[in-house]
């Protein structure tokens, strides 16, 4: 891939985990639908584990298809928790409640 389309790629991801609205959370893959790529829900994650491009987006807002958080980024429950989001379990959402439905 070229600079530009990965440039370009993560532009697509970042502006899509932008609208997720507040008390809801969506997985990588369905970012991943979002932007035509539906079998990069890996490069998804990828893009929003580094900092110096997903900073300022609402990144603790995205989860696996099974409701789990992030392994080892506990303040993403907390960030979640204060915005309303129900959780099952210490690392789950529940996507029958909180699922943003695009």
């Amino acid at each position: 891939m070229s600079k530009k389309l990965n440039e370009q790629i993560i532009y697509e991801i970042l502006s899509a985990v932008g609208e997720i609205p507040k008390g809801k959370v969506a997985s990588y893959g369905q970012i991943a639908r979002l932007i035509g790529k539906e079998k990069n829900a890996r490069l998804v994650g990828k893009v929003l584990s580094m900092g110096q491009y997903s900073a300022g987006y609402p990144c603790h807002r995205v989860v696996n298809s099974a409701g789990r958080l992030v392994p080892g980024w506990p303040e993403q429950a907390a960030l979640l928790r204060q915005e309303g989001v129900p959780l099952r379990d210490d690392t789950h959402v529940d996507l029958k409640l909180c699922r943003w439905e695009e």
